[in-house]
């Protein structure tokens, strides 16, 4: 942790700088709390609080390290090393309870993804939550607790046909992009015999080429010697 010397106790700034960073956690856990786990704001916030959490619990070891140490060499009171020992705990304490606000609300964002899937209001069709009141049964027939039951089961299916389409759908568009990829391997497959085959032309085109420039340098030679012998042939006659 950098600090700056002011004139004041090291472990004094240190403490605030852990006080302040707290109060950002805890603020970033309220902007959280009301965001949709499915939108990359959510995403991105977690993903700080998670980092500033664990700074939060290194700062906070360092700041009880550094008092043993103070506590060690006598540079400080026995009262004022108690009441800094109590303030270090306060400060774990805080730590504790961001995790597990960080973590519950996890647990909530995923039971209103459920419930708003299962198109549930108020109880889960896995079981009801702690915090609806449980209706009084007491007064119902046989008939009334059987139609209840039949109402909750066709909730529930509903639920599992709303739950069967997306899956439906995820797995269409998993064929969509094996049909896509299966393409594109075909039209690189094609590319490649493609080259292959130019390839293979490039090299007769360039044999023909070699064979024809041997044949025209054999030509000039014979034209050479013809004319030697023509000459020759006229000195002679001379």
């Amino acid at each position: 942790m950098a600090l700056l010397n002011l004139g004041d106790d090291p472990w004094l700034l240190e403490h605030e700088s852990c006080e302040k960073l707290h109060r950002d956690i805890m603020e970033q856990l309220m902007q959280r709390q009301r965001l949709s786990r499915n939108t990359d704001k959510y995403a991105h916030l977690s993903a700080t609080i998670r980092l500033r959490l664990k700074q939060y619990n290194n700062e906070v070891g360092q700041l009880k390290q550094k008092l043993d140490v103070t506590t060690r060499n006598d540079s400080i009171t026995a009262a004022e090393a108690e009441r800094r020992t109590r303030q270090v705990e306060i400060l774990h304490s805080k730590a504790i309870q961001m995790q597990k606000m960080f973590d519950e609300q996890v647990s909530t964002k995923v039971q209103e993804d459920r419930n708003r899937l299962l198109g549930q209001s108020g109880m889960s069709t896995w079981g009801p939550t702690h915090s609806d009141e449980q209706p009084d049964v007491s007064n119902y027939s046989v008939s009334d607790l059987r139609a209840d039951q039949k109402r909750m089961l066709g909730e529930q299916e509903q639920g599992l046909e709303s739950l069967a389409q997306i899956i439906s759908r995820q797995k269409n568009i998993a064929h969509t992009i094996s049909d896509e990829v299966d393409l594109h391997n075909e039209i690189l497959d094609d590319l490649g015999t493609h080259v292959d085959r130019t390839d293979s032309r490039v090299r007769t085109e360039t044999t023909h080429i070699s064979v024809v420039e041997t044949k025209d340098k054999t030509c000039i030679y014979w034209v050479i010697i013809i004319l030697l012998f023509l000459s020759i042939i006229v000195v002679a006659a001379i």
